[in-house]
């Protein structure tokens, strides 16, 4: 992957995330959920969400549709759902670049999203979609990174990262429809990764973590573009 700016980086990620939410509002047409419900205003269609790769029971057992373990983690359900994330994503994010770096920070997300939702599928989920397991993931590599580095600043991410799981647990009791499966299973597969690939005190990034994160993020990528262009196909031509 080529080395810029975190920041930059980042709001990369909030982009793409923000542009596929714009389309599936697109694609869900007559099917867009209008309410004066925050929890579920600007929903997109369950019909649009599938069609660009939801995961769950309902995408795997029907269409084998395995692909979308790594597309889930880029789709959101609902105007307050994505703001959400993104909102966590650019505070947890930084901190993991500045431990990991930027390659292994997103095969980490990339990764216990996938963990998260193959989890869910385990737990006969029929739908699911959200970039909270990744997340939970990217939480999980925090947890392990202050849990075994030692010193002060290492204690304090511990401190805050026992903060923010503290605070999922509470959200996944009292809000409807959170798929806790996900959220679990993104955080212990942060913390095995965390584990197998390491963090910067106790080697750097090289060029096979480099080379993982371009592999995920091209694959991510195709399966993203090929149901975007298909869908577009369908709206223009039926």
């Amino acid at each position: 992957m080529p080395a810029i700016p975190p920041r930059t980086f980042i709001n990369s990620i909030i982009w793409v995330n923000g542009i596929l939410y714009l389309i599936s509002l697109v694609f869900s047409g007559a099917g867009l959920g209008l309410t004066l419900n925050p929890l579920n205003a600007l929903s997109p269609s369950i019909e649009a969400l599938t069609f660009l790769g939801a995961s769950g029971t309902i995408p795997i057992d029907h269409y084998q549709a395995w692909w979308t373990l790594l597309t889930a983690n880029w789709l959101h359900g609902s105007l307050l759902h994505i703001i959400f994330n993104m909102i966590a994503l650019r505070n947890v994010a930084p901190l993991v670049i500045h431990e990991f770096g930027a390659a292994r920070m997103f095969s980490i997300y990339t990764l216990t999203g996938a963990a998260g939702f193959y989890l869910s599928y385990l737990g006969r989920v029929p739908l699911t979609i959200g970039a909270s397991a990744g997340l939970c993931g990217l939480i999980g590599a925090l947890l392990f990174f202050g849990k075994t580095r030692g010193g002060t600043w290492a204690g304090q991410v511990f401190g805050q990262t026992k903060a923010w799981i503290f605070s999922l647990v509470i959200i996944g009791f009292l809000i409807p429809n959170i798929n806790n499966w996900g959220h679990g299973g993104g955080l212990a597969a942060g913390v095995v990764l965390a584990m197998v690939l390491g963090y910067n005190d106790r080697r750097r990034e090289n060029a096979a973590d480099k080379l993982l994160a371009s592999g995920l993020g091209l694959a991510t990528l195709f399966f993203i573009l090929r149901a975007v262009v298909e869908g577009v196909g369908l709206i223009l031509f039926g």
